[in-house]
């Protein structure tokens, strides 16, 4: 089907110099009676804007300034949710990173406090060495000091005896 340039222009919403303009680029053809083709029109420029306003009515409810701001307000919407979303998925990650890190540190406290007791077993084994060795000398009677310190007087056996109970 043929329409003229000014029904296209009317049609299409767009001016008849616009077609023309088309028309001499090479764009758009128009046929030996001047005409235009409806699917080169449709080609060209789409949907026809009388066909759109029609679909639109159908589909939507006319365009006030309320559902302007509506519009605009559910973009607005729109856009916090999705910033929202990113800093939940941000602070997922630090939540996440920061479980690790505790899991590291646990492990850590864990290996040392095995490295602790290892050394309080050597610390109470050595105490007890010491405490069988101050036993024997005591019970054999020999003197826990050299036989220079022997003549000392006794504030070194006081000093002695205070160490014994020091390993008690």
């Amino acid at each position: 089907m043929n329409i003229s340039v000014t029904k296209a222009a009317k049609e299409w919403g767009v001016s008849r110099t616009t077609i023309y303009q088309k028309v001499n680029d090479g764009e758009l053809s128009r046929t030996a009676d001047k005409k235009i083709d409806v699917s080169e029109m449709l080609r060209v420029f789409g949907e026809p804007i009388s066909k759109k306003r029609t679909e639109r009515s159908v589909n939507t409810v006319q365009s006030t300034p309320l559902n302007n701001q509506s519009v605009q307000y559910n973009t607005d919407i729109e856009h916090l949710l999705a910033l929202e979303k990113l800093k939940n998925e941000h602070l997922s990650q630090q939540v996440s990173d920061q479980k690790k890190l505790i899991e590291n540190y646990q492990q850590q406290i864990g290996q040392l406090n095995k490295t602790l007791d290892k050394a309080n077993a050597s610390i109470q084994d050595f105490a007890q060495v010491r405490l069988l060795e101050f036993k024997q000398a005591e019970m054999s009677d020999e003197p826990l000091l050299e036989p220079e310190q022997e003549k000392k007087d006794d504030s070194i056996v006081a000093t002695a005896k205070k160490k014994k109970r020091w390993f008690f």
